[in-house]
């Protein structure tokens, strides 16, 4: 989410934050700087000899001490509700342009290496394979809020079985096989819909759907797409 925003910005609302905090420490609350102090002592007394029962007491008061003041404080309140804010930004924006994965064409020419993955894990924000030709390898997906499109139309799979794991918080889930693909599905979902082909399932409320096309077992290529999620629509369309 945050590599979304220019560093301006980020520098703009961390001036803000720390005006903000020097202002409410020098004019309305100059106390904040003792209770920062006093369980800041709590928590090392209580950490440098943590086995007696009255220095875990002081371990702990201090840690709850120090989480509420840091609470009180207006800056950090307005660094949470710009966060929220943000968030909330680029999650509508995702809704307007879901986030598209096109697997390319294989060269085996070029290859990537063993330790890079071919889709890199993020809770937010914009996800795309490499923008150069690569050799096919199962795709594992974790997500945390928004649209996610996987289009496999552009990709020549493996000869033997390839996967695709998705597991995803909040938001819709579209998959675009080709006709020649045989496909076994399996998903799960707290709340959310799911259409699979001419197979439509209007409501899901924790279950677990499978679905699997008539030759999957005798006829490659194939794929087995594992999804899950907390809230969402799943959709397989052929392309």
């Amino acid at each position: 989410m945050l590599n979304k925003l220019s560093t301006n910005t980020i520098n703009t609302i961390l001036i803000i934050g720390v005006v903000l905090l020097v202002v409410e420490i020098v004019f309305f609350n100059g106390g904040l700087v003792f209770s920062v102090l006093f369980s800041s002592v709590l928590i090392y007394l209580g950490w440098k000899n943590y086995k007696p029962l009255w220095r875990k007491v002081l371990f702990w008061i201090g840690i709850i001490s120090l989480v509420f003041t840091i609470l009180s404080m207006i800056a950090v309140r307005f660094l949470i509700v710009a966060m929220i804010l943000i968030f909330l930004m680029n999650y509508f924006k995702s809704r307007e342009k879901p986030e598209r994965l096109e697997p390319e064409i294989i060269d085996n020419r070029q290859e990537i290496p063993d330790h890079e993955p071919l889709l890199k894990q993020k809770f937010f924000g914009d996800e795309t394979t490499p923008k150069r030709s690569y050799e096919w390898s199962d795709v594992n997906i974790h997500g945390g809020f928004g649209d996610r499109i996987i289009d496999l139309s552009h990709t020549v799979l493996p000869h033997d079985e390839a996967v695709i794991s998705v597991r995803h918080f909040v938001g819709n889930i579209t998959v675009y096989v080709p006709y020649e693909v045989e496909v076994n599905i399996h998903h799960s979902a707290l709340i959310g819909r799911a259409s699979v082909f001419q197979y439509k399932k209007t409501k899901v409320l924790n279950q677990v759907l499978s679905f699997q096309t008539e030759n999957y077992r005798s006829t490659k290529p194939r794929v087995k797409i594992l999804t899950s999620m907390v809230s969402g629509d799943l959709e397989v369309k052929r392309v």
